[in-house]
């Protein structure tokens, strides 16, 4: 059960990382949260460096790519219909009403000094960490993401919006409330690394991508762009040193333990939205559908999977496992004997060399990273499917290995029966968690 407490005691009970002034790089540095900070009171910060070099992010945090504000007296939220001069229009940034202090970079030009007492803590944070998500995939693209609102504005308005129960992106803006569902405690959106690189990862996907050209966009498509925005989340909090030591030390390398990688925007110990470890089939949605949420899951289980399957060829690679264990592994993924046989396995295994296995991940996480960039790239948004994302991964790896996957691309979604079957039509209309009538798919008349 997580035990609540304030920015004061998890200040208190936090190492912050060792900082001189010898240890200066390139890259404006930051203190971030890997995790939510909400499940342990012992959660450390860890320090970041953001492409910007020092003296170019200034009070706000502000850049020339994004800025934060701290409106006060702000109660809607961007995105809404509100009344005009010209009649009602959508309310977009920027603010132009009065802000809470800013937070303010130090002599050098950093944010470290900024802890979670500091009220300004927050948007330097949400900075941070969207900042940060949006390095990690412009690396695997090898480019600039431009915004699919460079149209209309410039910069992305970070902004915090306490009454809000939500995160969300949208036409020039990422907007963060929070949630009093444990008690009286706020929980800020702002904190969770996971929560904000998702809402990137759909930016991020609308730059590529792209909106269907019409009102009738396939489920396939908002499954993807859920699926694709939790992929984005996952493997760029792979990018914290301190996730991938926890992770290995935690499982050993066996991945298919149950474990924090693979559960998002978690805010409670009981409370958690999607796995990417999950056993679901697109054939579960052959008679319809209700949440782009749920109907995402084969789609991002089949990513989750990939990913292990390479790691777990990566491992072969630096005999770190046999290929008969590699085979063992295969033969009883998704059994009840799968932990008992493999994890004693794994725990032998690792103690030789975790360092190896560390490495292992990382070949993992990145080549995975890079395939999913150059696919996204080939897709379309008209009458998008999932099969159409399993067609662009073989051609990327036709086109970069010659191959040497295709086997675990097109076995991982036939296992979730992608290419198999149809998914059914929309049971219901939209609701209010639904993407597909939400502020993040609205766009202005220009």
């Amino acid at each position: 059960m997580a035990v609540a407490f304030t920015p004061e005691q998890m200040e208190g009970q936090m190492h912050f990382p060792d900082y001189t002034a010898e240890d200066e790089a390139p890259g404006t540095r930051f203190l971030l949260f890997p995790q939510s900070p909400f499940l342990d009171q012992t959660a450390d910060l860890e320090l970041v460096e953001i492409s910007a070099p020092p003296g170019t992010i200034g009070p706000g945090p502000s850049g020339p790519r994004m800025y934060t504000v701290d409106p006060v007296g702000k109660t809607t939220p961007y995105g809404a219909i509100v009344p005009g001069p010209n009649g009602p229009g959508m309310y977009l940034p920027p603010w132009d009403g009065f802000i809470n202090p800013p937070a303010i970079p130090d002599e050098n030009g950093n944010f470290i000094h900024i802890g979670p007492s500091d009220p300004a803590f927050e948007a330097a944070h949400l900075f941070g960490s969207a900042h940060f998500t949006m390095d990690v995939w412009e690396g695997y693209f090898g480019r600039a993401i431009p915004w699919h609102f460079d149209s209309t504005f410039d910069r992305l308005e970070l902004s915090l919006l306490p009454s809000l129960d939500n995160a969300h992106i949208g036409w020039g803006f990422l907007e963060t409330g929070g949630t009093h569902a444990h008690g009286d405690e706020y929980r800020p959106y702002s904190l969770n690394f996971d929560v904000v690189a998702h809402e990137i990862g759909h930016a991020i996907i609308y730059s590529v991508i792209g909106l269907p050209s019409d009102d009738n966009a396939s489920g396939e498509y908002y499954g993807f762009h859920e699926s694709a925005a939790d992929m984005v989340a996952l493997l760029a909090a792979l990018h914290f040193g301190s996730v991938v030591e926890t992770l290995l030390e935690n499982t050993r390398g066996n991945l298919y333990t149950f474990n924090r990688l693979n559960r998002f925007a978690e805010l409670a110990s009981t409370a958690q939205i999607r796995m990417a470890a999950n056993d679901k089939l697109l054939s579960d949605f052959a008679r319809g559908w209700t949440s782009e949420h749920d109907l995402s899951e084969p789609l991002t289980g089949a990513m989750f999977d990939i990913l292990i399957d390479v790691f777990h060829e990566r491992l072969l690679a630096r005999g770190l496992i046999t290929p008969e264990i590699e085979d063992l592994a295969d033969r009883l993924e998704g059994t009840p004997d799968y932990s008992d046989v493999m994890q004693p396995i794994f725990d032998e295994r690792y103690a030789l060399n975790p360092d190896g296995f560390r490495i292992a991940l990382l070949e993992a996480r990145d080549l995975l990273g890079s395939y999913l960039a150059d696919a996204w790239d080939m897709l379309n948004a008209d009458e998008l499917s999932y099969s159409h994302v399993e067609a662009a991964l073989v051609a990327v790896d036709r086109g970069i290995s010659g191959g040497t996957y295709r086997r675990i691309i097109e076995g991982n979604f036939r296992m979730r029966d992608i290419g198999l079957t149809r998914v059914g039509p929309r049971l219901a209309d939209p609701d209010g968690d639904s993407h597909a009538v939400s502020v993040r798919t609205r766009a202005p008349t220009l």
